[in-house]
């Protein structure tokens, strides 16, 4: 008897072993391609520049030339392509997780609207936008700290809403996406409201083209800004991944295990709803990403969020970098906008997601 149950704990204990075994070889996978991705992302563009002259440059050596266009030009955009995929990738992961909803993001629980409403706030009304007279209607925000602010506010405003209503209402976690979608077009109306009654059509022109989701947008400045939060956001939710695992089998499971549920799903997201307001006031709207990036991962790697929150966040990485790159390729060198793009690849995917979830 003593034998039979010791093989069957070692058989269980090998089990286990190439179970976490997968699981790191999976993320070392897409860690790989999304390192491939990289250097693709930094090589494409209108001008030809060679891998190995993208490389030099990277390290500081080679032509001027190459140098300024890769460091000064696309090297921000590829980074800021890598912080929001990631932001975006983990916020979406963790609102399907706390609200135990596969279809939880922040463009569907109305969050990127309600952080887009704020930056319409601050660019209309507080004046923090113009349009650069460059010839190029190029945007430019006088002050992002402003807008960034009325965007974190309207967003965490938002995801407070929706789980006051889950409380008041006693909603079910489908119920909670509706209410979601309600809030998104509240905060649509909003801002077609504004924009209407606006009476600088300059001010208008830089919402609009805020809107379409650039990553070119953003500076160094706001790009260590954005990668700080991001950063921040990440720690806390690997710190609290055993506390997502029980929380995913259901609240009165985890009350059982010790689990302050309220303090956890408050907690994750108000972090997320920071991260996706960061990304929406610096680059603009860029919808589906927190959707189609946890979902695909999800199918991956499954449930454990040991491993699913590194994952979702390079799957982001991945998925904004390669969508971001045939922007900027297939009509070369006119750039398509990037919040286009996902859009286009997102909705489909979206639909499949909604068939098959029912």
């Amino acid at each position: 008897m003593d034998a039979n149950k010791s093989r069957k704990v070692s058989f269980q204990n090998h089990r286990y072993k190439e179970y976490i075994i997968r699981k790191k070889l999976t993320i070392i996978v897409l860690f790989i391609l999304a390192i491939a991705t990289f250097f693709w992302a930094i090589n494409a563009g209108a001008s030809n520049i060679s891998p190995r002259d993208v490389i030099l440059a990277i390290l500081g050596s080679g032509d001027t030339k190459s140098i300024s266009i890769v460091r000064n030009i696309r090297m921000p955009r590829v980074v800021s392509g890598i912080l929001a995929g990631i932001g975006l990738s983990v916020a979406g992961c963790i609102m399907q997780n706390n609200l135990r909803n596969p279809l939880a993001s922040p463009s569907t629980l109305g969050v990127s609207n309600a952080a887009a409403f704020g930056a319409n706030v601050a660019i209309l009304l507080l004046g923090a936008g113009t349009i650069a007279s460059t010839g190029l209607g190029e945007v430019q925000i006088n002050n992002p700290y402003v807008v960034t602010l009325c965007a974190m506010f309207f967003s965490i405003l938002s995801t407070l809403l929706i789980i006051s209503l889950s409380k008041i209402g006693h909603f079910t976690t489908k119920s909670i996406i509706l209410a979601g979608t309600a809030l998104s077009s509240l905060f649509s109306a909003g801002t077609m409201i504004i924009q209407y009654f606006s009476g600088d059509t300059t001010k208008v022109a830089t919402v609009i083209f805020w809107t379409f989701g650039d990553l070119s947008r953003a500076s160094w400045i706001e790009i260590i800004i954005m990668g700080i939060l991001v950063f921040i956001s990440i720690v806390y939710f690997i710190y609290h991944r055993w506390d997502y695992n029980v929380l995913d089998a259901g609240d009165d499971t985890a009350k059982s295990l010790g689990v302050d549920v309220e303090k956890i799903r408050l907690g994750g997201m108000f972090m997320a709803s920071i991260v996706t307001a960061v990304t929406v006031s610096f680059l603009g709207i860029i919808g589906f990403i927190g959707l189609i990036g946890p979902q695909i991962t999800r199918k991956i790697i499954g449930n454990d969020n040991r491993y699913l929150i590194p994952a979702s966040a390079i799957m982001g990485t991945l998925i904004l970098l390669i969508s971001d790159t045939l922007a900027r390729v297939i009509l070369s060198p006119q750039v398509l906008p990037v919040g286009a793009v996902t859009s286009f690849i997102g909705a489909p995917l979206f639909l499949y997601f909604l068939i098959k979830s029912s």
